[in-house]
């Protein structure tokens, strides 16, 4: 395993961490000599730890141990129970924030930049807050929103969570199949729909794909926002909705209050409808933005995202810290996303892996054609960051910003290992485990070990762990999705080798989640779309991480052609999404199917990133053995 120092701390920037340190030292008399220290006091001592989070990031007053964290089962653990409080209002304070500053700068493809100050944000969300309730929205209505990345989409979160009511989006990008899989389980009581939008210089219209989803739907009201402004409306046109003036007015809400509702990948079924709450939201947010990502007033902070990803919730909770956020709707061009980062003045800029790998293999060097001194942190997510993309961030983006590489997912939407500001940064690793995330490396038998490949399971609970699965009434589908592995232990699907410095190494995901450009999109969708195809009678889709390349292998009636692959294509971008047409479409004889009937996407994936076919998989459990052995050396082909 690599072990290369990259970056140490300098000294030259006094971190929100230290000072955070040495608030509860004086609290507790615990005395932290490092980083490791401080983590190990976080999962000894959660409800210390949690509750100093709560206080010193000024989410509520002082709340004594045992009323932080007095029941800590998992599932079922009880948080802050006696303590209300709204995410949005925690949001709109953005503490060390004058109402005259920016709080938010849009970039977009489809019209010009801008920027909200405090004050004009404030005012939005109000002007929504009024058009919400005159709509009859009350605490625990859905708001469901298929609409971009822009200032517009983030004050409508805020005014619904002013309300109580739950928020949930999906990207524009997303097809008519896609959103009506996800909306259609949480009966939205208003939704809000975008007429179309552009990427890059294409120009996509919505209208069609509306009617689709309206007619789909339970919604009582519909709401148009004219993106593209081309005439389409469903409903009535958004500045109707938001044209009176209002109060901003935050109901206060329980700790695990619903918040958000965010959707896994759809890897075996319907995307599963997470319900993150107001509390765990808000505390973990401020934990990662303030501790971790050393965010405060004056930073500006920029993560890539469109709002189908748990990275766009993640950068809305960044005034919490008194940071303000870049929002940008459009395509993640190699060269101009940099210019963007400079342009924007942001401090912080996350992207994915996929991002810096494809910006690698391009030869760009974004030091050379944008100014990035300003940055002090950029972010990688969505997969493992291989070592060469650690060399290229510090030879071609720059040598002084710490390079946080972050594991986490949609569900707890955070991240659980990752960086701080106090940790070196080594080739190929991700730098130490977060503070008050108990992640720990099992063997098959639920021993944890140091040095080895193991599951990545967290053996404690953390505030963001979801409230529940919507619809999910027992709990039954939200244990056997995370607690059935190890009962009591939260079981992520990641493999992870943690090394005895504390960092760690995320060798992939056990499941086949696909992730492009900020569009997450579960296989058993893409199948559903594939396969309804003429002429193709199965599928299975791959991505290759590192290379950043979608495969889609298909098993055809009578011979694959190129009119054939046209059709996959275009049914591709116009359900799904444009960025999952695949890079190729290969046909094969057999997709390989376990004797239950479950395709072989993590098997086929290892063996095309070069695994032997006897350590992917027993073919005594394949119904048909032969079926894998064609994968073996395909792509060389």
């Amino acid at each position: 395993m690599a072990s290369d120092v990259l970056w140490v701390p300098s000294g030259d920037r006094a971190a929100n961490i230290d000072r955070f340190a040495d608030w509860l030292t004086a609290r507790t008399g615990e005395r932290f000599a490092d980083y490791q220290d401080l983590w190990r006091f976080s999962t000894e001592r959660p409800a210390a730890f949690w509750g100093a989070v709560w206080e010193h990031c000024g989410l509520g007053g002082a709340v004594p141990e045992d009323r932080v964290l007095p029941e800590a089962a998992m599932p079922g653990a009880t948080w802050f129970p006696d303590e209300r409080l709204n995410w949005a209002e925690a949001v709109l304070a953005a503490p060390g924030m004058a109402d005259t500053d920016t709080v938010v700068k849009a970039y977009s493809d489809t019209r010009e930049t801008f920027e909200w100050s405090l004050a004009r944000l404030r005012a939005e969300v109000a002007r929504l807050h009024t058009g919400l309730l005159d709509a009859g929205v009350t605490r625990g209505d859905r708001v469901a929103a298929w609409m971009p990345n822009v200032p517009e989409t983030y004050a409508l979160a805020l005014a619904a969570a002013a309300i109580g009511a739950v928020f949930t989006s999906c990207a524009p990008e997303f097809g008519a199949r896609a959103v009506i899989d996800r909306l259609r389980q949480v009966e939205p009581a208003i939704l809000f729909v975008t007429d179309g939008y552009r990427y890059g210089r294409k120009e996509v219209s919505r209208a069609e794909d509306i009617a689709q989803v309206v007619a789909a739907l339970s919604a009582e009201r519909v709401v148009t926002f004219p993106y593209l402004d081309d005439g389409t409306v469903a409903g009535e046109r958004w500045d109707t909705f938001a044209s009176a003036p209002g109060e901003l007015a935050f109901a206060p809400v329980p700790f695990d209050h619903p918040l958000f509702l965010l959707y896994s990948s759809g890897t075996t079924g319907l995307p599963k409808a997470i319900v993150h709450s107001h509390g765990g939201i808000a505390l973990e947010h401020a934990k990662m933005h303030g501790l971790h990502h050393d965010l405060g007033p004056g930073d500006r902070f920029f993560w890539y995202s469109t709002t189908g990803w748990m990275m766009w919730n993640y950068l809305a909770s960044a005034p919490i810290v008194g940071a303000s956020i870049v929002t940008f709707d459009g395509a993640p061009d190699p060269e101009g996303l940099w210019k963007l980062v400079e342009d924007s003045g942001a401090t912080y800029f996350g992207t994915s892996a996929p991002f810096l790998t494809a910006c690698r293999d391009r030869g760009v060097v974004p030091k050379a054609i944008a100014d990035l001194t300003r940055l002090h942190g950029i972010g990688s997510t969505g997969a493992p960051l291989p070592a060469s993309g650690f060399d290229y961030v510090y030879e071609s983006v720059s040598a002084t910003a710490q390079l946080q590489s972050l594991s986490g997912g949609t569900d707890l939407c955070t991240g659980f290992v990752g960086g701080a500001p106090t940790v070196p940064v080594r080739r190929g690793e991700l730098s130490c485990l977060c503070l008050g995330a108990k992640v720990e490396s099992y063997d098959a038998n639920g021993k944890h070990a140091i040095g080895r490949e193991g599951e990545l399971v967290i053996t404690a609970p953390m505030p963001s762990m979801p409230v529940g699965l919507w619809g999910d009434e027992d709990g039954k589908r939200y244990r056997e999705a995370y607690f059935d592995a190890f009962p009591g232990v939260w079981c992520h699907g990641d493999w992870i080798t943690i090394t005895d410095h504390g960092s760690a190494v995320i060798s992939g995901r056990s499941d086949a989640t696909l992730n492009r450009g900020g569009v997450r999109m579960g296989t058993a969708e893409f199948y559903a779309v594939v396969e309804s195809v003429a002429g193709v009678a199965d599928s299975l889709v791959v991505h290759l991480d590192e290379q950043d390349r979608l495969i889609v292998f298909v098993e055809p009636e009578s011979g694959l052609d190129d009119d054939l692959r046209r059709q996959i294509n275009a049914r591709i971008r116009s359900e799904l999404s444009p960025r999952h047409v695949p890079d190729d479409v290969i046909a094969v004889p057999k997709i390989p199917r376990t004797l239950t009937g479950k395709k072989l996407e993590v098997p086929v994936k290892r063996l095309l990133n070069g695994a032997p076919v006897h350590e992917v998989v027993s073919k005594g459990a394949l119904a048909d053995p032969a079926a894998l052995d064609v994968f073996e050396g395909i792509l060389d082909r």
